[in-house]
């Protein structure tokens, strides 16, 4: 594993504040489907026993395997061994690119252990569907309830569902709808798959002086999300695989 973590970008550092008091100390065997470019990979890879990360797209999954060699693979979750099973899955920003979230959604369920625990996150509210989802490949965003209702009738127990981003994550959101509109402008012949391919490239964060400094400045601005919970644009969830009975 390299010796430093990754930066992350404003978004993307909001989520991880959120995850990593969600996870369990101890994920055992941790799957994360669409592992991007790594950045959460490799964090997620240090609390882990085990950690695979899965990434479609050739170019993020080239940076992700520079970051984790060995740990990521070039495939889909579909193309796992059938029996191949995880304590912990994880698919951050992955469902709402899907046309089918309900057969993805049962399909990495099924790679959840019996006890496990499945972690999702996506952006939130129905409503505030706009430009920079349609740049970035969105069939759709989820009211808080609705991915409650999703991941219970998926087999789910203890689904808890949780806002997060808090005042920045509106403000953040405001100024990618206009960046959207001017790109989308120039861009009308992509395809939904690659708007999704490029959504994972788009803004990412670099080694440079610029994006170390950032990741000093995003730390008080993470406490902020924390003063108004339940607050903000986008959305964390986890639920649990019930154990099987004798």
């Amino acid at each position: 594993m390299t010796g430093s973590l990754p930066p992350l970008a404003i978004g993307a550092a909001m989520r991880w504040d959120m995850v990593r008091r969600l996870l369990p100390a101890s994920p055992g065997d941790l799957l994360e489907i669409g592992c991007g470019q790594g950045g959460f990979a490799v964090r997620l890879a240090a609390r882990s026993r085990s950690f695979l990360g899965l990434e479609p797209d050739r170019r993020s999954f080239a940076t992700a395997h520079g970051r984790l060699p060995g740990a990521i693979l070039n495939i889909t979750a579909d193309d796992l061994p059938a029996g191949r099973l995880f304590d912990t899955v994880c698919a951050f920003e992955v469902i709402e690119h899907l046309p089918d979230d309900k057969g993805a959604l049962a399909s990495w369920v099924a790679r959840v252990r019996p006890g496990g625990t499945l972690f999702l996150s996506a952006p939130a509210y129905a409503s505030r569907l706009g430009a920079s989802d349609a740049m970035a490949g969105h069939y759709r965003r989820y009211d808080p309830a609705d991915m409650a209702r999703l991941m219970t009738e998926a087999g789910l127990v203890d689904v808890t569902v949780r806002v997060y981003g808090g005042p920045l994550s509106w403000v953040l959101e405001m100024l990618r709808n206009g960046l959207a509109k001017l790109i989308l402008a120039r861009s009308q012949g992509a395809s939904f798959d690659e708007r999704t391919a490029g959504s994972g490239r788009f803004l990412q964060p670099g080694s440079g002086l610029f994006w170390r400094t950032l990741q000093v400045v995003i730390r008080p601005l993470l406490l902020v999300q924390h003063v108004f919970p339940n607050r903000g644009v986008a959305l964390v969830a986890m639920g649990r695989r019930p154990a099987e009975t004798a």
